[in-house]
């Protein structure tokens, strides 16, 4: 009689069902992914706007198009609902909940364990259970297993448990969810196996490490490598500074050396879910065995910084002018936490368009792709680009470069251009242009 695993391992390989819980900027790209290469997918959500968008045929995910949803909930490829005992009937479930930070900037995996109790309301033989949440090292074995083997299953021979660490990087057009290599870590080499069986139906390549923590331990290395290297680079962009050097010359010239270097670029900010939040996770799991992370802790300093350097900018290059803060008329163009994205989690826009304000600046926003924002607990709307008056503000604040943006015409138009991203990097050194 065929095993457990036996029977999933064929039904992976022709057309699964697949429940993917939380359909977010990763779930949701995954789910139209594993519908695409024909599996059914049914979308778990307790958003229940998200599940009538679905219903609808529409997409809240800016790397996903209406059309692609549309088209496989019409083909009845693609499902989603808020109950979570539609789940007994999946042959595979991959959880993609958030794992934000908590006050005191904990890990808060309530979301990681809110979706492993209801799956074990519903596990059953031969289903495969793949978490791919970013979270701290021992998660996969501590959270999950137990809760899912309580029932009496055994992991590895009844039920198929492993770790894949989401790579999404949202607008991203050259590296999408199909080009990025899939890191699978299973709890045993079944697991493993499975698990890169289901991942090789949306990626070219499946990359195995030994064990879940190593899976976790992996995302968390390369979220934790850019957040110390953005930290070294908006380090030398306020050393520079100081010398009277520009260090986006630096950087553009250092990127030449074909060895031995990887050029980051400065900016206003950590934004998004994944920078300001991951290190977190490594250094408190690190510290419970008694190592204080140190380059973690450092790197955070001075990347939290960084909106409070350019609210200096800001005021240095104002009072070069004979001008001040308080009563200055400020126009921030970009909200994003990076360019081409609808995305405000974490912005350092946010906190410096606060911070401003609070120093009595006038401060309005426009974001072709966020129409609204709450600073402060007000609710601020972006400005109709037609009467953003650009010529009579006291500054253009540049914290977004979205590519839709005509820089030439607003250096020319400007009074004065603080650019934290480079965006006039094209232009001839104009006087009334400031970059970080």
């Amino acid at each position: 009689m065929p095993s457990a695993g036996d029977l999933l391992h064929e039904r992976l390989r022709t057309e699964p069902t697949i429940g993917v819980i939380g359909l977010g900027y990763v779930g949701l790209p995954l789910a139209v992914a594993f519908a695409r290469s024909g599996a059914t997918v049914l979308g778990i959500d307790v958003d229940g706007e998200r599940v009538a968008s679905i219903a609808r045929g529409e997409s809240f995910v800016e790397d996903v198009a209406s059309t692609a949803v549309a088209e496989l909930v019409r083909d009845a490829r693609l499902s989603a609902s808020n109950e979570f005992w539609r789940l007994k009937d999946a042959d595979a479930i991959v959880i993609c909940v958030p794992t934000p930070l908590g006050k005191s900037k904990e890990p808060d995996i309530s979301f990681i364990i809110a979706a492993a109790e209801q799956v074990a309301r519903v596990i059953r033989p031969g289903q495969l259970i793949v978490l791919e949440s970013t979270t701290y090292p021992g998660t996969t074995q501590e959270i999950l297993l137990p809760r899912l083997q309580a029932g009496g299953l055994t992991a590895g021979e009844d039920f198929f448990l492993a770790f894949s660490p989401e790579r999404i990087d949202p607008g991203n057009r050259r590296y999408t969810l199909r080009d990025i290599p899939k890191v699978v870590g299973g709890l045993t080499p079944r697991c493993r196996d499975l698990a890169t069986l289901l991942y090789e139906r949306v990626t070219r390549e499946v990359v195995h490490v030994s064990s879940p923590e190593t899976a976790e331990m992996v995302k968390l290395f390369e979220n934790t490598f850019r957040s110390v290297n953005i930290a070294l680079v908006n380090e030398f962009a306020i050393m520079c500074r100081r010398l009277g050097i520009s260090v986006w010359e630096v950087v553009r010239a250092a990127a030449t050396k074909p060895f031995g270097f990887m050029p980051f670029y400065p900016g206003p900010g950590l934004g998004g879910h994944c920078l300001p939040s991951d290190p977190y996770y490594l250094s408190w799991k690190v510290r419970l065995e008694g190592y204080e992370p140190r380059f973690i802790t450092f790197a955070d300093e001075i990347n939290r910084q960084m909106p409070r350097f350019v609210v200096d900018l800001v005021a240095d290059a104002l009072n070069d002018r004979a001008r001040s803060i308080r009563g200055a008329r400020i126009l921030a163009l970009g909200v994003a936490y990076k360019r081409n994205v609808a995305d405000t989690r974490d912005s350092p826009a946010l906190e410096i368009i606060a911070v401003l304000r609070a120093k009595g600046a006038a401060v309005e926003y426009h974001d072709p792709l966020v129409p609204c924002i709450t600073v402060d607990g007000q609710s601020l709307r972006s400005i109709d680009w037609a009467n953003a008056e650009v010529g009579s503000r006291d500054v253009v604040l540049i914290l977004t470069d979205h590519a839709s943006y005509d820089w030439p015409a607003i250096v020319e138009r400007a009074r004065l251009v603080i650019d934290t991203r480079n965006a006039t990097g094209d232009l001839t050194a104009p006087e009334n242009v400031v970059r970080l």
